[in-house]
């Protein structure tokens, strides 16, 4: 070989290195970190979509608990994480607010939006406020009559401060005039249930999926319901908006990878997503949660971040400094 070839095909041995090693993705395990604990909305549904996705990436897919402070330790950890696409953030409405709670304690933000990339929206569930078994109210309005006769007397739970649980009752204290309720912060929807269960609180703001198995028990009672319109699960909880209060909120909860994760890498996982959510295996199990199927792609779902970003900055400016 004389050494005009050599070069050449030195040169197309070096331009083609880095496609053959993108188009190696994955080559290992992939990693989800599950920004809350088990039991609530994050963790019942990350672990469906991490099943579906392992045999179309022919790689384990493993959920790994990084819970704590509303949700912002596990977006620490995938904010430094490396980019490389092994690992990706399960988390919900609360990653949005982070940098509006910073700038409200005129803290440097931890954590921006910009340091994420939006892959998919796995669900987007409509909330409801719930109080449980031992409350005497059966209605909105008993809830709120009581609520403005007993200022700060009414304990409600949530999955910390700040988080996806807690930004609605803002929402809710707005739209309905009622006094600010007393705010129970826990580490993460399934400890804020616990604590409606056993009455350490008496209200929290909860998705069905969440809390289906204790309504159907009757050891919880949903008053109303967040969404534009009636849960076909639970036909018979108004809507805040049918009852004359101009209140929408859901809380979703999506997929991300760090910011600076490689464009084919992306495309790789996004393209894997839209086939695990449309498979049978995931459809099934979002029903079993009583949950509607509402699954955006990445383009959508980054559009729709943007609106609903804007609402929990406002609703982070509603709560004011708390903590």
């Amino acid at each position: 070989m004389d050494r005009r070839s050599f070069v050449i095909g030195t040169a197309a041995c070096v331009a083609a290195g880095p496609t053959l090693a993108q188009g190696a993705f994955p080559s290992h395990t992939v990693t989800i970190l599950c920004a809350f604990p088990p039991g609530g909305a994050n963790d019942t549904v990350t672990r469906p979509i991490a099943a579906a996705l392992e045999p179309i990436l022919k790689q384990p897919v493993v959920v790994e608990t990084k819970a704590g402070a509303g949700g912002q330790i596990g977006a620490q950890v995938a904010a430094v994480a490396k980019p490389d696409g092994y690992t990706l953030l399960s988390h919900n409405n609360g990653i949005s607010g982070y940098a509006e709670v910073d700038k409200l304690f005129g803290r440097t933000p931890k954590t921006t939006r910009a340091d994420f990339i939006p892959l998919a929206r796995l669900i987007a569930d409509p909330v409801l406020l719930l109080v449980n078994d031992q409350q005497p109210y059966k209605s909105l309005k008993d809830f709120i009559d009581d609520a403005k006769k007993r200022p700060e007397a009414i304990v409600y739970s949530s999955g910390g401060l700040y988080g996806a649980t807690h930004l609605p009752v803002a929402i809710l204290e707005k739209a309905t005039g009622i006094p600010k309720l007393r705010h129970l912060p826990t580490n993460g929807g399934g400890p804020a249930i616990t604590a409606l269960l056993g009455n350490n609180a008496q209200a929290s703001t909860q998705t069905l999926s969440a809390a289906s198995q204790h309504i159907k028990s009757g050891k919880l009672r949903a008053l109303a319901s967040f969404g534009a319109t009636r849960s076909k699960i639970l036909p018979d909880v108004p809507t805040l908006k049918e009852l004359g209060y101009n209140a929408e909120y859901y809380l979703w909860v999506g997929l991300f990878a760090p910011k600076g994760t490689p464009p084919d890498v992306v495309a790789t996982l996004t393209a894997a997503l839209d086939r695990a959510a449309q498979s049978e295996q995931f459809k099934s199990v979002v029903a079993n949660l009583d949950q509607e199927y509402s699954y955006q792609n990445a383009k959508d779902f980054a559009a729709f971040w943007d609106a609903d970003a804007k609402l929990s900055d406002e609703a982070v400016q509603l709560i004011g400094k708390q903590g």
